[in-house]
């Protein structure tokens, strides 16, 4: 498996020949250019920080001219996307923390050691083997391995995203004065006078059928805020309905509730 420091190699070995007045490094020039899939290889496992600093260093690199260092960039994003905001010159946004039950959490640690550990290098090894097909041109296998490389890239990405956002808690002190994250609040449809309740849990908590709402949705997202007696609209299948706060006290977690949503 290609490692994210090749590259780094790679290009300090251009500068160093083009300083030199040297030839030897044109092959090499020619095969990160030639070779449509070589970049992308050797960043695949590359973490996304590391993606970050082997973009800046290709973008300072003094040895590719304009368009070409334009179509290796581009190669790179296509496997980190969150590497086009360096190209783009837009700011990268700073997120705001997402809190989280601790079982969602576990959930997507073990996701992302999956992926990381088993899918990503089962993968690597598939796209190896059909390489060694050759014509890659007419190799469904290669194409196909390189499809799959491109998702599960993808997925690696937003889960490091996400579970550098992610704080977990188990919901304990939790201030029942207004409806927050980790109560259970009772409403009233003020037309049809029925009682619901609904559990106001983590980012990728959901069970509708037991009233687990994240706190990130439209119904988490109405409720938040309100206190006892206090109006709001939620949203339903044909209509938003009008529904009056009754109730607002810490969730409790009986029977080990939290879901995580499956993404």
């Amino acid at each position: 498996m290609l490692e994210p420091d090749v590259l780094a190699a790679m290009l300090g070995a251009l500068e160093r020949d083009q300083f030199a007045e040297a030839r030897r490094g044109s092959k090499l020039h020619d095969l990160l250019i030639d070779d449509k899939d070589l970049i992308s290889d050797l960043i695949v496992s590359a973490s996304s920080s590391q993606a970050r600093d082997l973009m800046r260093r290709l973008m300072l690199t003094p040895v590719f001219e304009e368009l070409n260092k334009r179509s290796l960039m581009a190669r790179m994003i296509k496997v980190h996307g969150e590497l086009q905001h360096m190209v783009s010159g837009e700011p990268e946004e700073k997120e705001e923390a997402l809190v989280v039950s601790w079982p969602s959490l576990e959930k997507r640690k073990a996701e992302y050691d999956d992926l990381i550990s088993k899918k990503i290098p089962e993968n690597t090894k598939e796209i190896g083997v059909a390489r060694s097909y050759g014509d890659l041109r007419e190799n469904f296998e290669y194409k196909a391995a390189k499809e799959m490389q491109t998702v599960l890239m993808r997925r690696k990405a937003e889960l490091e995203q996400m579970l550098s956002r992610a704080r977990g808690t188990r919901f304990e002190n939790v201030e029942t004065g207004q409806v927050s994250i980790g109560t259970s609040v009772v409403t009233r449809d003020t037309e049809s006078g029925q009682l619901s309740t609904f559990h106001i849990l983590g980012a990728w908590d959901s069970d509708p059928g037991k009233g687990i709402v994240s706190y990130q949705t439209a119904i988490g997202q109405a409720l938040i805020g309100k206190t006892t007696g206090d109006s709001a609209e939620l949203p339903g299948e044909t209509a938003a309905k009008k529904v009056e706060i009754v109730e607002i006290t810490a969730w409790q977690n009986t029977e080990n509730e939290a879901v995580a949503v499956n993404e």
